[in-house]
């Protein structure tokens, strides 16, 4: 500030020493003449730094700022601190605004800024994808012209947006979409889109696995009450109280059996229930499994089995024993009497081992196969009923494979039977070896028909 003053006045005092010193050589009247002119002189470039200042401050925000001497120049100098600071700050919040508009654009929530009449001001990609607007298309336009599900707009309109409103998107592969409006500012609003398909996924899972096993139970235990108001109502028999609590004892089978299998699944998709992996042979398991379907079979199947290529397994026998019987089982049921079901053992050429199961029976339709694997699906549930399956054997095996790292082959067709192969990953399979060589054997076990 001093600087500022001390330059101002250094002009005037020349002006009043020349006049002085013209005065002690001259006269009065000389000296008032000189002192006049220097400060004409000395206002004249004080009008014309003000000209030049009033010119600059009406031009372009990004002129530079004059050059001036004395007084001017410590003004001059302090303007263009002052811009030098300003233009900081400016490139500062720029920076930061621009961090915001990426950090926004990068959520996987899409955000939509509204003016106070709930018009498009900002965007980010994700919102542009869930509500199909385009930022620089719909800009300032009504939200609700772009968005027209009678939800949505009835959610805009009403005014209360405690909580999100859910409705379909017509735009992204008909994803069911969470919104909720936020005030914020003075008169704006914030609309936050979230994609809960999946959330929306598990809970229909949810609804309809509990629906299946309520239905899945409603019948054995309709049946168990029958009986019983029956044998509490009606004298009856010996024969035909020993047949009523035979049929009694197979509804309670297949409900302990349900309860079974659900706890089984429950174990496989618990996190904590780590599977106990041991090394273990193949073959004995394999001998089991057909011993098992034989008894099951009751002759009325022809079953083989071959053991191309001896090996020891690594993972839990149990549960891969629960995943390839599951198969056995499947085959047996589905294949009329008299056809032939394959159990096949071999390991391909890059060491994966491969369980196969194959059969000449009902065979199924290509429509069914990709949901095969799920909970309580059935082909024809009145057959499936009718010989004893839960629904749930091959959610098992899924289960199983996706703890083993395995994989579920599935080639079927109506009328021609089905093959389903487990295909195990070879850091799994182990070939035995005899003397160095890999050892090749085959291994039959048959069952033939019974005679008609």
């Amino acid at each position: 500030m001093w600087a500022f003053w001390l330059r101002a006045a250094i002009a005037p005092a020349l002006v009043l020493a020349l006049g002085v010193l013209v005065g002690a050589v001259s006269s009065a009247t000389a000296a008032c003449v000189v002192i006049a002119a220097g400060l004409l002189a000395v206002i004249g470039y004080h009008v014309l730094q003000l000209r030049a200042l009033l010119r600059w401050a009406s031009g372009t925000i990004d002129a530079p700022v004059p050059e001036g001497r004395g007084a001017w120049g410590v003004m001059y100098a302090a303007l263009y601190q002052r811009i030098r600071l300003r233009s900081a700050r400016q490139r500062d919040l720029r920076h930061a605004l621009e961090r915001f508009v990426s950090a926004a654009e990068a959520l996987p929530e899409g955000v939509v800024v509204l003016d106070d009449r709930d018009r498009i001001q900002w965007a980010n990609p994700r919102a542009e994808a869930h509500l199909g607007i385009d930022l620089h298309r719909d800009l300032h336009a009504p939200i609700t012209n772009l968005v027209r599900q009678p939800a949505f707009v009835q959610y805009i309109n009403g005014g209360d947006f405690d909580e999100p409103v859910l409705f379909e998107s017509t735009r992204e592969g008909a994803a069911m979409l969470s919104v909720q409006i936020v005030p914020f500012g003075v008169e704006e609003r914030l609309l936050m889109s979230r994609d809960v398909s999946p959330l929306e996924a598990v809970s229909r899972v949810r609804r309809d696995f509990i629906a299946n096993v309520s239905h899945e139970l409603k019948t054995p235990l309709t049946v168990l009450s029958g009986f019983l108001e029956t044998f509490v109502d009606l004298k009856m028999d010996e024969k035909q109280r020993q047949r009523y609590l035979t049929l009694m004892q197979d509804q309670a089978r297949n409900m302990q059996r349900l309860v079974d299998d659900l706890l089984t699944l429950s174990a496989l998709e618990s996190e904590q229930n780590i599977a106990g992996e041991a090394e273990f042979d193949i073959a004995p398991l394999l001998s089991e499994l057909a011993a098992d379907a034989k008894a099951l079979s009751a002759g009325r199947q022809e079953i083989t089995l071959s053991i191309a290529n001896p090996a020891t397994i690594l993972g839990s026998r149990e549960e891969l024993a629960s995943a390839f019987g599951n198969l056995v089982s499947n085959a047996v049921r589905y294949t009329p009497d008299g056809g032939r079901i394959a159990l096949e053992w071999r390991i391909d050429a890059h060491g994966a081992g491969e369980f196969s199961v194959t059969d000449n029976g009902i065979g199924i339709a290509p429509e069914h196969i990709p949901r095969l694997t799920e909970r309580f699906y059935r082909v024809d549930r009145s057959r499936s009923r009718a010989t004893g399956g839960t629904g749930l054997g091959l959610a098992i095996v899924k289960h199983v494979l996706i703890r083993h790292q395995a994989e579920l082959v599935v080639d079927s067709a109506p009328q021609r039977g089905s093959r389903f192969a487990v295909i195990l990953p070879a850091r799994r399979v182990r070939v035995k070896k005899r003397n160095g060589d890999v050892e090749t054997a085959t291994v039959a076990v048959t069952s033939s028909a019974s005679p008609s």
